[in-house]
């Protein structure tokens, strides 16, 4: 007579969630929202689709887990970048974070945030909204830290802190976006590093020639 419990139908013993997110972020990182099929990502955690569903609910959802845990890994560097006590170490923290993350061994090359789901269609049209509301909601946060170095003498009183703000996520997208394409770490760290030389960039309005 059989005693023990047995699994929950779909469900392999030994199903570990944190583990098979992981490998689903990997996937999306990889292939984009409408690239990574069904096949893919269960294929990579190592479930069934039943299983999937069951503990993720739909692909949307699963992907805005694996987003999650993306900017709690990988992508975490742009928290602890905001940290940093001046705005000069701010942009250093970002730009040489997103060197790294970008061109890590083992990694995909290239940001889940930037190139998941750039040109989406409709399938893919939610997960496009979803990584452009999350790219904006990190240039608020650095907006915030700028505006509070502006008020701190950090920044001088001319700075645009949202303008600063958009110009920083835009070089950190860039070395995403070149990273993909198979450009060394090498060479984007000296992207990184003229960019820092010039910082911070003019943002106020144009003077007119005299």
């Amino acid at each position: 007579m059989e005693t023990g419990q047995k699994a929950p139908i779909g469900r392999p013993r030994g199903f570990d969630t944190e583990e098979a997110l992981e490998r689903a972020m990997r996937v999306f990182w990889e292939q984009g929202y409408e690239g990574a099929s069904l096949t893919d990502l269960t294929g990579a955690m190592g479930i069934n689709r039943t299983s999937m569903y069951a503990a993720f609910g739909n692909k949307e959802n699963l992907f805005r887990k694996c987003l999650e845990r993306y900017t709690e890994g990988p992508a975490s560097y742009g928290a602890r970048a905001l940290r940093e006590p001046t705005a000069r170490q701010v942009a250093a923290a970002m730009l040489n974070g997103a060197v790294r993350a970008t061109t890590g061994i083992g990694s995909p090359a290239g940001c889940l945030g930037v190139q998941g789901s750039l040109a989406a269609g409709e399938p893919g049209s939610n997960a496009r909204d979803t990584l452009a509301a999350w790219r904006d909601e990190h240039v608020s946060h650095l907006r915030d830290r700028f505006q509070r170095a502006v008020d701190e003498g950090d920044l001088s009183p001319d700075t645009d802190p949202a303008l600063l703000a958009r110009h920083l996520m835009t070089m950190a997208n860039g070395i995403a976006v070149q990273a993909a394409g198979g450009i060394t770490r090498d060479v984007l760290q000296q992207l990184a590093d003229m960019t820092l030389r010039n910082w911070p960039p003019p943002t106020g309005p144009a003077q007119p020639a005299a």
